[in-house]
């Protein structure tokens, strides 16, 4: 059985897309598609870090509230959050209530507003395994790990950073979704159609 699956436009996508709009429109226009910036990095990092144990389609349906709740996603400013915002945070009821994911975003925040500008990109793609060739790409959710010696290798970086909420799980999901790597199926409309996503975006 192929895990592909034709959408209502006749459009052939890699099938965990089912039918939600906002699951397909994610695939379409993010997924696989190369990110760049420190906010929209942060962002994602803080957002895999908040999926963990869930379902990635409910931080996508929370993402507005999440950016109205932690002021865009800008380090500088998440990194002035104190006990009052983590309160704040706790009830916000649009979000994912987890403190010790709350206090890891806030902290991370602190760590990249501590960096050179773009130190944070050029850490994060140093560990960009080279583009796969057609004949590499998976032909079905079997063919697609977990984690990666790339992924291990850049948790392993950001913890030893002191970043947290960044298991090689998590950082391959975000090496998927940021396009550092593009594990759209064959057979998949978009497979290959990477466009480079910058910090203006």
């Amino acid at each position: 059985m192929s895990d592909l699956r034709i959408g209502p436009d006749g459009i052939a996508r890699c099938g965990w897309v089912g039918d939600d709009p906002e699951y397909r429109r994610y695939h379409d226009e993010e997924w696989g598609r190369p990110l760049h910036g420190e906010r929209p990095l942060f962002e994602k990092m803080s957002l895999e870090g908040f999926q963990a144990g869930l379902s990635w389609i409910t931080i996508l349906r929370k993402r507005p509230a999440f950016r109205a709740a932690f002021a865009g996603f800008a380090p500088d400013a998440v990194a002035a959050f104190g006990d009052a915002d983590v309160e704040r945070l706790m009830g916000d009821a649009g979000i994912v209530r987890n403190r010790a994911k709350i206090l890891a975003a806030i902290g991370n925040a602190r760590l990249v507003a501590q960096m050179p500008e773009g130190e944070l990109d050029t850490l994060m793609w140093s560990f960009a395994p080279p583009p796969r060739s057609e004949a590499d790409r998976p032909v079905d959710f079997g063919g697609v790990p977990a984690t990666t010696p790339a992924s291990d290798a850049l948790s392993k970086a950001l913890r030893a950073a002191g970043f947290r909420f960044v298991g090689p799980t998590t950082m391959y999901a975000l090496m998927q979704s940021a396009g550092m790597v593009d594990d759209h199926l064959v057979g998949c409309r978009f497979a290959g159609s990477g466009v480079t996503v910058t910090s203006g975006s």
